[in-house]
């Protein structure tokens, strides 16, 4: 509506945007704050994709840092593995190479002992042959009387190996239970220890020395306890030719006393 009371100017006359008179000052007024819209629309999206793109990148800065540090981690974690691996190799080969040294001793004295016992057989053999019946009798009352003990020996042997045997089948168990081990440990040292043919033997110093270093088993499947423990079977057949051995030198010893 026009206002009669303002000058002619100021009021509102829909004739002049058609004859091209001050209407257009109208279409000015409304341009401007539009361009300033726009303007303030263009400002704020551009400061927003900066802040957009700072984001983005500080994120990724954040996860390449994570992810190096995890790679990291993981190659720090494959290092210590490989140390350990490494580690538990060395102690497995020189546990190996030792095991090999007894061995080879207990193989190389048994050889030694049966040497020692054909020798005694070949000495024994001239001296019997030198003497004839005389010492043919006294031979074979001294062998009547080593047989007593020589049957003593194998009937221990024999307990002795069936005691190691389940021993060594306890300790390459993975359910039987530890104290088990250790009693039968316990009572074959006592037992070592007590009797007297064992004593002759000197067979403690072998059953700690089994005790200590025998730890091989056979593999996973295995079920015949008498595959586990190699050190042991040694120390048997060692103590088997010692009774030998004794039972010719107690014999020998007898002869020539007389």
């Amino acid at each position: 509506m026009n206002n009669l009371n303002d000058p002619p100017n100021w009021n509102i006359r829909p004739s002049s945007r058609a004859d091209g008179g001050d209407g257009s000052r109208w279409n000015y007024a409304l341009l401007v704050p539009m361009l300033g819209l726009a303007a303030f629309r263009w400002i704020w999206s551009r400061e927003s994709r900066k802040e957009i793109e700072k984001e983005r990148e500080a994120y990724r800065q954040r996860t390449a840092a994570f992810q190096r540090g995890l790679e990291a981690k993981y190659h720090a974690t494959i290092s210590e593995g490989r140390r350990a691996v490494a580690q538990l190799s060395l102690e497995l080969e020189k546990e190996q190479n030792r095991t090999t040294s007894y061995r080879e001793a207990l193989i190389s004295q048994g050889r030694k002992m049966v040497e020692e016992k054909k020798l005694l057989e070949q000495e024994r053999a001239r001296v019997l042959q030198e003497k004839r019946q005389p010492l043919r009798s006294a031979y074979l009352s001294c062998l009547g009387k080593e047989e007593d003990w020589q049957r003593r020996a194998r009937l221990l042997l024999r307990e002795f190996e069936d005691a190691l045997t389940e021993r060594q089948s306890i300790y390459c168990s993975l359910v039987l239970p530890r104290h088990k081990r250790l009693e039968i440990e316990k009572s074959l040292l006592v037992r070592a220890s007590t009797d007297p043919v064992a004593a002759d033997l000197e067979m403690a110093a072998g059953l700690t020395d089994i005790f200590k270093h025998d730890t091989y088993c056979g593999d996973v499947w295995n079920t015949n306890k008498r595959h586990n423990g190699r050190l042991m079977w040694l120390y048997l057949r060692y103590w088997e030719l010692m009774v030998e051995l004794k039972k010719f030198k107690s014999v020998e010893r007898a002869i020539l006393e007389k």
